[in-house]
């Protein structure tokens, strides 16, 4: 079988009788970085897939390789440092094999990034026209000025930036429209997939309020799929479809937003939404998750929130969890899943 074609069906019928097409398909996937050290298992045996239109949100505490994830499916990691295992097809195409040239070509055409501080991604003595023009041609060189202008035009319409911004310099423009800007320049080619890494952390919450509510829109009027990576609860019950827990490199749950964020089964799960406030039902005190993440330049041989969970038993220190159903469309990989929550 051709390395890079997918050994499984890129599309199903769903149970309503309508064609689904899986655009992501992740399997079993690994990362670690080595040095003449040591080496660190950032990210463990993660496994799921997306259909068109889908939108995830991945969170987890800061360094539970949440953006080692996506950086690892996009091929966007330092090949000398970074050894990445397992199997992604987008789009039926295996992208941990592709070719160099192969590869280049998907990017921001099948696959695009929008990052964290928009400032950062563009040149400061460059016109924002004059960057989004290279962009553009670097997938479509016979494009004129004015056809670029007019598909730019398009997406300026899209995300509500006026057309001035085009000709000026990204230090002329606020934060807010800087990240329009970043999301105008990852849709010029209307890729399939997209990732946000903490595309609206820096912003205040009006302008994130606004560009979620454009990036929905968009979502939906492109049937884009996408991934957003987050810290913020909030983020991912307002814009994604569905939502996944990572800690310690592991994914420990996985399903749809509003099953896991009412009736959350992983005791991890439950403890980030214990740690976070709530404008609705009644006041609850806010409670952190004692501890501190395991090293993981050590491989734990049972569950990775073990020292931390307040039902942890010697099952769970010795044997380590699968991923398993507990409703329709979600999965936690824990021995005692619902805890005394259930």
């Amino acid at each position: 079988m051709d390395s890079t074609t997918s050994s499984t069906p890129s599309t199903r019928i769903s149970e309503e009788g309508c064609t689904v097409k899986k655009v992501l398909d992740v399997k079993d996937l690994c990362v670690t970085y080595s040095n003449k050290e040591r080496s660190v298992y950032a990210v463990q045996n993660v496994s799921f897939s997306l259909n068109e239109g889908d939108s995830i949100g991945i969170v987890g505490e800061s360094g539970s390789g949440k953006s080692t994830l996506v950086m690892a499916l996009l091929r966007l990691l330092p090949e000398r440092t970074a050894r990445v295992s397992g199997e992604c097809y987008l789009n039926g195409k295996e992208l941990l094999s592709l070719a160099p040239e192969p590869l280049r070509e998907m990017r921001w055409t099948e696959m695009a990034i929008v990052f964290q501080k928009a400032m950062n991604a563009l040149s400061p003595v460059h016109r924002i026209c004059t960057q989004i023009e290279d962009i553009y041609r670097e997938h479509a060189p016979k494009a004129t000025r004015q056809q670029i202008k007019d598909r730019t035009m398009e997406l300026f319409r899209m995300v509500g930036l006026p057309e001035r911004v085009y000709r000026l310099y990204p230090h002329e423009v606020s934060g807010g429209m800087l990240q329009r800007v970043a999301i105008v320049i990852s849709l010029l080619h209307q890729p399939k997939l997209l990732v946000f890494d903490e595309a609206t952390t820096a912003l205040d919450v009006v302008t994130q309020g606004q560009i979620l509510e454009e990036i929905v829109r968009l979502e939906k009027n492109l049937n884009m799929t996408r991934i957003m990576i987050t810290h913020d609860m909030s983020v991912v019950a307002a814009s994604c479809k569905k939502v996944a827990v990572m800690y310690a490199g592991q994914m420990l749950e996985i399903g749809f937003t509003e099953s896991v964020l009412k009736h959350p089964m992983h005791p991890y799960t439950q403890g980030l939404l214990q740690s976070f406030p709530t404008l609705y039902g009644p006041r609850q005190e806010l409670r952190s998750i004692p501890g501190n993440l395991p090293d993981l330049s050590v491989k734990l041989k049972g569950c990775v929130f073990a020292s931390r969970c307040p039902y942890a038993d010697g099952r769970c220190r010795d044997e380590r969890p699968q991923m398993h159903d507990y409703a329709p469309g979600c999965a936690a990989a824990c021995w005692h899943c619902g805890g005394d929550a259930r």
